[in-house]
């Protein structure tokens, strides 16, 4: 059976990242409670399916606790591009509204995810640092499947170019200019573009 490939937004997974430790250690188990508590979900680092199961589960559990608000806080350079679609689905999927912290940087699949929420929903701390661009992927094998993941890396470019579209309020083709190269943003460039909302300092700025 043929397997279809992964297709990945750019940016460079460095080697730290690929060895994160894949289980929970002791201390982690009251951080973790504290921040179901505090109604919190981290995004860090790669985009995986991984993380994407441990998100969806995250805000499907604290929807079905309550429908207070969900804080999201998302850091990554990007990464397998369907485990971020899954994200950026469920978000709109569960019934509390979901307000979206850029930190870091908001790269690739990780901006994909960020936009999931409407535009008074996205914040960001001072330092965060924005990356649109399009995907990128692995052709190999014969022509004929050469040709066709050629044609539905096309198709999913076009996709998230109409999600960003949407999500900005910027016109499809500027998006499509801005994408076609690396295209980087700090906060008030971000807020200009309309892809942040607001920039905040603390989390009493969040109202």
């Amino acid at each position: 059976m043929i397997k279809s490939p992964k297709t990945y937004w750019f940016t460079r997974l460095d080697d730290e990242e690929e060895d994160e430790e894949k289980t929970k250690t002791p201390q982690s188990v009251p951080v973790d409670k504290h921040l179901f508590d505090a109604r919190t979900v981290l995004i860090t680092g790669s985009i995986t399916q991984e993380l994407a199961r441990d998100v969806t589960a995250r805000l499907l559990a604290l929807s079905h606790v309550s429908k207070d608000p969900i804080n999201v806080i998302v850091c990554s350079p990007g990464g397998h591009v369907e485990s971020g679609d899954m994200i950026h689905d469920m978000i709109a999927f569960v019934p509390a509204p979901v307000r979206m912290i850029g930190v870091g940087w908001v790269a690739s699949a990780g901006a994909l995810i960020y936009a999931s929420v409407p535009k008074e929903r996205r914040f960001c701390l001072p330092n965060t640092r924005f990356l649109l661009h399009q995907p990128s992927g692995g052709a190999g094998g014969p022509a004929t499947d050469i040709e066709i993941q050629a044609r539905e890396i096309i198709k999913m470019r076009d996709r998230l170019n109409q999600i960003f579209a949407d999500a900005t309020g910027q016109p499809l083709a500027r998006i499509e200019k801005d994408t076609d190269r690396d295209f980087w943003m700090g906060p008030d460039e971000a807020i200009e573009y309309g892809l942040v909302g607001k920039m905040i300092r603390s989390i009493a700025d969040l109202g």
